[in-house]
């Protein structure tokens, strides 16, 4: 699972470019508000999600406003009602109203996509299976999305093409067949975890033989599955991925296999619906 700790840089970056795009030279439309004046505000949920985020707000009004205070009433991974206070703001109106958006965008997408996890993971639970995302994320965010799948109780898969090798049909091809890949990618990477995608049984005997780490079982059925799993005999971990819906999920899950991959996680997650609002006093 990745950390807060690791992800800070990312973070920062993120909240750069995030505030770059957003105010540009300068908030044209708070600079109507005088300079002086001191606001106090709220963000609440308009939906029940599971909230993730919360260290790319802080630094979204960080690099705004570093006098703005936040107090938080939740934490990543905290499932929320619709209506329930998140967290409050205090600090300079300006600074509060330019933040907003940039702060709000992080937190609703990282908390879609730790929302629909959750769901994910709630589906099988029970089962041994484990649900892993993919590197289907919205470009720029993948290390927050990658976050927010483990705060919604998934895994991550590998984070890109650098970490793990995942040789799929046309790296087969071009290296010459199962067997050759393998061999190419133990004797470049060392100590690499080897994952490679299979769509026949007999496929799958080559590359145990060959000593693949990891197996993706292609677009199999769980009848197939159930089969592969018992010609694996331990020799590998399996992989369910490709045309498993929101029907045939448990049933893949209870086939045996180690993981099913789910592009779904990250690349299919709606925003959760967040307000900001002023509060009078």
């Amino acid at each position: 699972m990745l950390t807060l700790t690791e992800l800070k840089p990312t973070i920062e970056e993120n909240v750069r470019t995030a505030l770059l795009e957003d105010v540009g030279n300068g908030d044209i439309t708070a600079e109507l508000i005088p300079a002086s004046d001191q606001k106090k505000a709220r963000v609440i949920s308009r939906q029940t999600a599971v909230i993730c985020g919360q260290a790319w707000v802080d630094e979204v009004f960080r690099q705004v406003d570093p006098d703005v205070k936040i107090e938080w009433l939740v934490r990543d991974g905290d499932r929320v009602e619709r209506d329930q206070v998140l967290f409050r703001l205090e600090g300079s109106a300006r600074s509060l109203l330019t933040g907003e958006r940039a702060a709000l965008n992080f937190l609703q997408t990282l908390s879609g996509t730790a929302t629909l996890s959750h769901d994910y993971a709630q589906r099988v639970a029970g089962t041994p299976v484990t649900l892993l995302d993919t590197r289907k994320t919205i470009p720029g965010l993948r290390m927050g999305q990658k976050y927010a799948v483990s705060c919604g109780g998934c895994s991550n898969h590998r984070i890109g093409l650098y970490d793990a090798f995942l040789i799929k049909e046309n790296h087969i091809m071009a290296c010459g067949g199962i067997e050759q890949a393998i061999e190419t990618a133990r004797r470049n990477h060392p100590g690499k975890p080897v994952e490679i995608e299979v769509e026949t049984e007999a496929q799958l005997e080559r590359a145990l033989v060959a000593g693949a780490d990891i197996v993706m079982l292609d677009n199999f059925s769980p009848k197939r599955m159930v089969a592969a799993v018992a010609q694996t005999a331990g020799r590998a971990k399996l992989e369910a991925s490709g045309n498993i819906t929101d029907a045939t999920l448990l049933d893949y899950a209870n086939t045996g296999v180690d993981y099913i991959s789910i592009g779904a996680l990250t690349k299919h997650c709606q925003a959760v619906d967040l307000s900001m609002r002023i509060i009078e006093e």
